[in-house]
């Protein structure tokens, strides 16, 4: 495929995938997209240290730059936030990385990033969180945590299907809801925004399908709770519990068992070879994730409820400007960091860019390099150790020194030439 704006690397091969399996080569093309704000910084940031990484491990990346948000506007016009050819140039080669991107006003879309995820059908919003040790957290034994959240990212609250108040389609939504369904009594009179939240058997499915596949291939990952608020909305979040259990029960044999089955068939002991599916609510799970930390390892939710909870564990391990993310669908993956695009620091080398490494470090063990995945948070985790870091974690440690982005990447390239 051919490109107005993106320059194809003249070496390098493609990401392709057969029946839902990736094929990746050594030396792959990886769409970069650098991102708004401080994505001018953490973009090249994340660019030398994963390259570094690959490198060690006998590889090459051969980075392909895509555009979205402002650097789409300067290159396509001031009406183009997201371009045709940036979609489809992470369509065609199913992996990228991303930095953070800002909806600027009346750009067409409720968010640039919400828009990417959904045109390529990248329904789970996936962030492992795991402490770093020399990272300053609020919490007394901030390494219990290490837990990985799959956040449905098509239904829900990301529908966006909503009427404003005072319009007639809102009223229309209203006289339907109290004349034709009975509910009149249920809404306020005077004016009033309505929204609906759908939760389907199919979205649900596949995404508790993905959070159990991930479970079965990692080694310590044992628990996948699935997280919903069914005592109030029964047939929404209460469905999606019950297909999410019907996942576990139906489609994975003995692999899979669920708490019912572990408590009356093993007095609670789970067995060392099977994954065991159980469910929270979702405000008792905000309490279980600081008291009995250690007790869960994946969680799968709806949009809304992965939003809180994941931002939640994030700040268990001082913060989302250490926290990774990727959103996965079939065969595809694009990962980002969880902040946002802080502009007013954009340019002045001067955030960290760990987020975005290991939202890096996501991607390519997607891609079947867990050596590189593993080598990117050793390097990471060594260089936080070593006090030689970004004004955000410097100013709450005592003898750190502070350095620049740019400095900071430098020196976990060092870290990984040392660990390889």
């Amino acid at each position: 495929m051919s490109y107005e704006h993106i320059e194809v690397p003249d070496d390098g091969t493609k990401v392709s995938a057969e029946d839902g399996e990736l094929d990746v080569p050594d030396d792959p093309i990886i769409p970069i997209l650098y991102g708004d704000g401080t994505g001018v910084d953490v973009g090249p940031a994340a660019q030398k240290v994963l390259s570094a990484a690959a490198e060690a491990t006998g590889r090459e990346v051969h980075w392909m730059r895509v555009y979205a948000g402002e650097s789409a506007r300067e290159k396509y016009g001031e009406d183009v936030n997201l371009p045709d050819e940036t979609v489809d140039a992470i369509r065609e080669h199913r992996v990228a990385i991303k930095g953070p991107l800002t909806t600027p006003v009346g750009a067409g879309f409720r968010s640039l990033n919400v828009a990417l995820r959904q045109t390529l059908d990248l329904y789970a919003n996936v962030r492992p969180t795991y402490y770093l040790d020399g990272v300053p957290s609020p919490m007394a034994n901030p390494e219990e945590m290490d837990m990985v959240t799959f956040r449905e990212n098509t239904e829900d609250v990301y529908a966006g299907i909503e009427w404003e108040a005072g319009t007639e389609e809102v009223e229309q939504v209203r006289e339907f809801v109290e004349e034709e369904l009975g509910f009149d009594e249920t809404i306020h009179d005077g004016p009033v925004g309505i929204g609906v939240k759908p939760i389907s058997e199919f979205g649900t499915k596949r995404l508790v399908r993905e959070a159990i596949d991930y479970a079965l291939e990692q080694e310590n990952k044992q628990f996948v709770t699935l997280v919903h608020k069914g005592n109030i909305m029964k047939f929404t979040e209460g469905a999606f519990r019950d297909w999410g259990y019907e996942v576990a029960r139906e489609e994975y044999g003995d692999e899979v068992i669920t708490e019912d089955t572990l408590w009356e068939e093993r007095d609670g002991e789970p067995p060392a070879d099977a994954v065991v599916v159980n469910d929270r609510i979702a405000d008792n799970m905000l309490q279980q994730i600081q008291t009995r930390t250690d007790q869960y390892d994946v969680l799968a939710m709806p949009n809304l409820n992965g939003d809180y909870i994941s931002d939640a564990c994030g700040a268990q391990i001082g913060g989302l400007g250490i926290a990774p993310g990727a959103n996965f669908g079939e065969a595809r993956c694009l990962a980002e960091p969880v902040h946002g695009s802080a502009p007013k620091y954009a340019g002045e080398d001067k955030v960290n860019p760990s987020a975005m490494i290991l939202s890096g470090r996501i991607l390519f063990e997607y891609m079947g390099w867990e050596d590189a995945g593993q080598l990117i948070r050793d390097a990471v985790e060594a260089q936080i150790q070593s006090g030689r870091v970004t004004y955000d974690i410097e100013r709450q440690i005592e003898g750190g020194e502070r350095v620049g982005t740019d400095a900071f990447a430098d020196e976990v390239v060092e870290q990984i030439e040392k660990l390889a």
